[in-house]
């Protein structure tokens, strides 16, 4: 017969465990994970908390050894990388603040070029494409004409 692979969690972490878990508004992956570890300290075998919980064996055998590693900073996901943002939402508003506005002597109103043209000098920034400007605009419920 084999071993059970189970943790042994401290008095403060199953503390909090417990206490994530009563609660009804966490996220469901840190659900699920807290639910694996208390599960695990109760001495079940992985393959029966990942038929519980419905994930995988590996899944639970992951959980166990980030919780031995890094303790209960596991249970939210690390920031991931990725290409930084080159408009931030104070950028957003003005290119949302200069689209509500009169547009240029010669225009009846303002195109997405136009707002483009005018937004790399107001945000200070090398490019903006009128795709970008389209996106930062579909986010705002107010129309451009």
């Amino acid at each position: 017969m084999r071993k059970k692979q189970h943790i042994q969690l401290s008095t403060n972490d199953l503390t909090h465990l417990q206490e994530i878990t009563s609660r009804g508004n966490i996220p469901a992956r840190v659900s699920r994970r807290a639910m694996a570890l208390l599960q695990l300290h109760q001495g079940q075998t992985y393959t029966a908390v990942a038929q519980t919980l419905g994930v995988t064996k590996q899944a639970v055998s992951i959980w166990a050894g980030r919780y031995r590693d890094d303790g209960l900073a596991f249970l939210k996901d690390k920031q991931r990388s990725g290409r930084p943002r080159k408009i931030d939402s104070v950028d957003e508003a003005k290119i949302t603040a200069l689209a509500c506005s009169d547009p240029p002597q010669g225009h009846s109103q303002w195109t997405l070029r136009l707002l483009a043209d005018h937004a790399v000098e107001l945000i200070e920034a090398d490019t903006i494409s009128y795709s970008k400007v389209h996106q930062i605009l579909k986010k705002t419920s107010s129309s451009r004409t």
